[in-house]
């Protein structure tokens, strides 16, 4: 697979060509607003369930499979293989690094619509599991991929106390603005209310599902979009491709 040629989510042929940012099947016809780029991977300890969920199935072109020994690797590698523009399945928070930083360097800045219950905004030195999954919106902003006044928390109520500090310090956001255009928007589904979605990490008083879908419905034709921290299921299967086509991806 590459970015230029998916495999078509209807008749699982390598036959969905991009032509500019979306992809064409030449062999049933369907057109689709993105590529997706699947990382089943989890980095941090028990983490097996959330990396599966990457395998789910989808209706969009699959552009690539990332699964490298290494999170340094696997953020090399969405970069190299990322499509003009790219759909997330994780797998964690991590899988939005790479995608990230390679939609920074193309653009020269990046906005970042960031969902999710926790602050992903820990270094080795404050996480207190020491998880990378704690840490990947950290990771780009110390890496400077994404200043921290281009970022939007949404939905955080499980903070650590160093990073409440931080975002107090930084200048990161937690109510939806105005940002730069392109705006990245990353999705864990642990910021939705238990029982809604099958989630890796579930976090009492969430926002509903509906509520998720009008608000993503809202941020106007991001660049790409990730969605991450969901276990597999054919439920989370019908409600992910609902979140997606919100996003119009």
């Amino acid at each position: 697979m590459s970015t230029l040629r998916a495999r078509c989510p209807d008749c699982r042929t390598l036959t969905a060509v991009a032509v500019g940012t979306e992809y064409q099947c030449h062999a049933c016809g369907r057109e689709f607003a993105s590529g997706l780029v699947r990382i089943p991977t989890a980095w941090g300890k028990d983490g097996e369930t959330m990396a599966d969920a990457a395998n789910m199935a989808l209706p969009w072109p699959e552009a690539a499979v990332v699964d490298e020994p290494s999170l340094a690797a696997e953020i090399e590698r969405v970069a190299r293989e990322l499509p003009a523009r790219p759909f997330i399945l994780g797998g964690s928070c991590c899988g939005h690094v790479g995608a990230v930083r390679e939609l920074a360097r193309k653009h020269g800045r990046v906005g970042v619509v960031w969902i999710d219950s926790h602050g992903d905004l820990n270094t080795p030195e404050s996480s207190p599991t020491g998880n990378a999954w704690g840490m990947p919106l950290r990771m780009l902003i110390d890496a400077g991929d994404v200043a921290p006044e281009d970022v939007i928390l949404v939905g955080a109520r499980n903070l650590d106390p160093p990073e409440a500090e931080f975002i107090a310090a930084s200048g990161i956001r937690r109510q939806l603005g105005e940002l730069p255009d392109p705006v990245y928007v990353a999705v864990d589904c642990d910021v939705v209310e238990p029982g809604d979605l099958d989630v890796f990490m579930p976090e009492p008083d969430g926002i509903h599902l509906a509520e998720l879908e009008a608000l993503l419905a809202g941020i106007t034709r991001p660049v790409g979009a990730g969605i991450t921290g969901a276990t597999a299921s054919e439920r989370n299967e019908r409600a992910l491709a609902r979140l997606g086509h919100a996003l119009g991806l």
